[in-house]
């Protein structure tokens, strides 16, 4: 069986996020979408400046998952006012979860997963929401299994594309 490890991510590692967070962010979305809205979003979402504020803002955490020395994969969790769209000042938000493809169905996502549940558990938040896209159904099928429910829609940009998310809750 192999072993990963999930650690919290420090204002040290904006460099591996901003690697990690494009590497899967084009794996994932590339083939369904145009080159010039690709470059953009990766440029915009993964500027050093951009990582580094995050990574310094108290309501928003990462998390890196490790095979080794290797980086895998990533958890982004917000909270409060850094919440991409306001839901409850308590709510959790897991605006991220990605995975290298090679590591797909290794339990790896699943770790991520719980890492964001055990953070809405400490901080008492009364649920969890995210946004999937409506075109990536192996995430909404991920999240459906975890026992997630839709509630809604907003638009994402991805470039200069807008995309529907489906918006989803887990109640704690």
């Amino acid at each position: 069986m192999e072993k990963y490890i999930i650690r919290k991510a420090t204002p040290n590692d904006h460099y591996l996020l901003q690697q990690i967070g494009r590497q899967t962010f084009f794996e994932t979305f590339a083939a369904d979408n145009s080159e010039k809205d690709m470059q953009k979003y990766l440029e915009e979402s993964f500027a050093t400046e951009k990582v580094q504020a995050e990574l310094a803002d108290p309501n928003t955490e990462f998390y890196l998952a490790q095979q080794d020395d290797q980086i895998i994969g990533y958890l982004k969790l917000n909270l409060g006012a850094a919440q991409t769209e306001l839901q409850n000042t308590k709510a959790l938000e897991i605006e991220r979860i990605y995975v290298l493809k090679d590591f797909h169905g290794k339990n790896v996502g699943q770790l991520l997963y719980d890492q964001a549940i055990a953070v809405a558990k400490q901080v008492h938040s009364p649920y969890i929401w995210l946004g999937v896209w409506e075109q990536n159904p192996r995430a909404i099928r991920f999240y459906e299994k975890n026992g997630f429910v839709a509630f809604g829609t907003h638009i994402f940009h991805l470039g200069d594309d807008e995309q529907t998310d489906i918006m989803m809750k887990l109640v704690l």
